[in-house]
């Protein structure tokens, strides 16, 4: 696939579900389900996006091709666009449904036509992008990156695809996030098994032990505040998924429903505002040279001892 002058439609090019591997498939059909009510509950996606593309205003960079993994409805396009006006921007997501929503809701389609011909969707996984070898300046994904059920398969994939100091650019939920929802699935007695999000000390891991060079990792916690729990609840379940094995079979019905709503209704605050942590983690860093053949490292002190000795 190119990012390249011609492309010109936001239809999505489908790859076949069944291709995927088992729990990404999971994944895929759980966003599926969601899409319908997802642009309702998308708040924390827009402003987690919103802050994200902000940090490229102290970066330099001069991209002309963008993929969007994890672009989901597309939320993040028109501002990248905006940012790079010479840019192709290719959005991925594995939810066909997702990206449906997409192409059928595009105000830059409507309105900016001259613009919508530098973007397009394709529907494929995040270790496995339809791209060539060095082809994109800038990989972009916002809140994505927590859903894959392996993400150290990702890294080395947004390596290959990135050319050389081409930046990486994502956002993801640390293990602070939904830390009250949590709490009073204990209270309530549920063994709700969510989902173990990824500290971010080991995101930077995973970005070094890719070849990434220069990585840097920070972290923020925002805080939405609910009228009732069962508007809490609605955000949390249009929000995504769970690619766990050992996830919760169903709902929470009956007597354990009754017990979280109660649990929920507890934490209000003076005003019965039922408030709601997300830790956001946030993530950067370059492609670096490839290094040359038979280059190697030498200590400074080493070297120096080599001086003397010659």
């Amino acid at each position: 696939m190119s990012l390249g002058p011609g492309t010109s439609e936001l239809t999505p090019t489908i790859v076949d579900p069944p291709r995927m591997a088992a729990r990404i498939d999971t994944v895929r059909r759980q966003f599926d389900r969601r899409a319908a009510r997802f642009a309702q509950h998308d708040f924390i996606v827009r402003e987690v996006g919103r802050r994200l593309i902000e940090r490229l205003q102290v970066i330099r960079l001069d991209a002309r091709r963008i993929v969007d993994v994890g672009c989901g409805t597309g939320g993040a396009r028109d501002a990248l666009l905006e940012r790079y006006p010479q840019a192709h921007w290719l959005g991925v997501d594995i939810s066909p449904a997702m990206l449906a929503g997409s192409a059928s809701t595009s105000l830059l389609a409507r309105l900016l036509p001259w613009r919508a011909a530098r973007a397009r969707l394709a529907c494929a996984e995040a270790a496995a992008l339809p791209l060539a070898d060095g082809s994109v300046d800038l990989v972009f994904s916002n809140l994505m990156l927590h859903w894959h059920p392996q993400p150290h398969t990702v890294f080395p994939e947004w390596l290959r695809v990135l050319r050389v100091d081409g930046l990486l650019l994502f956002s993801c939920f640390g293990p602070d996030t939904l830390k009250e929802l949590r709490s009073a699935y204990a209270a309530a007695g549920i063994d709700a098994r969510p989902i173990p999000f990824v500290d971010m000390h080991d995101f930077g891991d995973m970005m070094i032990a890719a070849g990434f060079a220069t990585p840097v990792m920070d972290a923020e916690t925002i805080r939405l505040t609910f009228a009732s729990p069962q508007g809490l609840l609605r955000e949390v379940a249009a929000l995504g998924g769970n690619p766990c094995d050992d996830r919760a079979a169903g709902l929470v019905a009956g007597s354990r429903a009754r017990a979280l709503l109660s649990a929920l209704r507890a934490t209000s605050d003076a005003e019965g505002r039922i408030a709601l942590s997300f830790e956001v983690a946030y993530g950067h860093a370059w492609k670096p040279q490839p290094r040359g053949r038979g280059q190697s490292t030498v200590l400074l002190d080493d070297l120096r001892t080599q001086l003397r000795r010659a």
